[in-house]
């Protein structure tokens, strides 16, 4: 089961350039990127409405909601950075660098979030390997924009 998860994220992971670019061009059409990422959330929700409605899965109780962590309501507008960001600066940086960079700053907070186990994440110690697979990343995104 683990080889269909690994699957589906490297399908997921691939999408992201696509979405960079198409948002991009969103924004040329509408004007600016944050009216691209509210046009793009807005279609993205409309199709979770879609999907939720034809899994029906039971809607949790709202004492549920109330009593969940003020934090675990931040991910959507992590969401909304990255894809105004992807608008914003994709077309200017190129795709090869934008993602190799996100991907750079993903593997740099994961690593901190592994080490001190924090936001539902197990703890993993940072290790010396872990650093220098992080820093050939950083190498990478400065390879990639260079040539």
């Amino acid at each position: 089961m683990v080889w269909l998860y690994l699957f589906v994220c490297l399908l997921a992971g691939a999408l992201m350039p696509l979405q960079a670019g198409v948002n991009a061009q969103l924004a040329r059409w509408v004007g600016h990127p944050v009216t691209a990422s509210l046009v793009s959330f807005a279609v993205g929700t409309l199709a979770l409405f879609a999907y939720n409605a034809a899994l029906r899965p039971q809607l949790p109780p709202v004492a549920a909601l109330a009593s969940a962590p003020w934090w675990v309501w931040a991910g959507g507008l992590f969401g909304a950075v990255f894809v105004t960001a992807a608008a914003a600066f994709a077309p200017r940086l190129g795709a090869a660098t934008f993602i190799s960079i996100t991907i750079a700053g993903q593997v740099l907070v994961s690593i901190l979030l592994d080490h001190f186990g924090v936001v539902g994440f197990a703890a993993r110690p940072v290790t010396a390997l872990r650093l220098v697979g992080a820093l050939l990343l950083v190498a990478g995104v400065l390879l990639v924009r260079k040539f």
